[in-house]
């Protein structure tokens, strides 16, 4: 029901989409820190708005670009919490392929550690990698080309 649910959603956000909106894309840094978190999501809003994506799949991206902003903020820079250090959120749209990365200097990523908690574990946190992977249809971890250290992708298909 899920998969029929979600190929049954990318047909309508296909059929709503022109082709001259098919080939765009748009960045934007921002401070690394929590606080900026609200400008990453309406940046993120703006975008999705302008490549004329559907309005329920807008909120489900801008959830898993939320909790990937965030992911940074909490582990790459977790013992640099007062740092004037920018991140960069790029937004590419081509051939029907959303493409979401994001660029820091923080901590390398050790992706053996990123994972989820258990989601019958009942409480509050720890869940933003699960909505990014239930999201999104890939997630990589890509070798920062300089001055960035940590280039994580994500990818979606329209």
């Amino acid at each position: 029901l899920h998969t029929a649910y979600r190929r049954q959603r990318q047909m309508c956000i296909r059929d709503s989409m022109s082709m001259e909106n098919l080939n765009q894309s748009e960045k934007k840094d921002f401070l690394v820190s929590s606080a900026s978190l609200k400008d990453v999501r309406a940046f993120s809003r703006d975008v999705f708005e302008k490549f004329k994506i559907d309005e329920d799949l807008r909120e489900e991206l801008v959830l898993a670009i939320a909790e990937a902003a965030q992911n940074i903020v909490k582990h790459a820079y977790k013992d640099f919490p007062n740092t004037q250090d920018r991140m960069v959120v790029r937004i590419s749209c081509k051939d029907e392929v959303l493409e979401i990365s994001f660029f820091d200097k923080g901590k390398p990523v050790e992706e053996s550690k990123v994972k989820h908690r258990a989601i019958d574990d009942i409480k509050p946190g720890g869940l933003g990698t699960f909505f990014i992977q239930e999201i999104m249809d890939s997630i990589k971890f890509e070798p920062g080309k300089k001055p960035w250290i940590n280039n994580l992708v994500l990818t979606k298909q329209l």
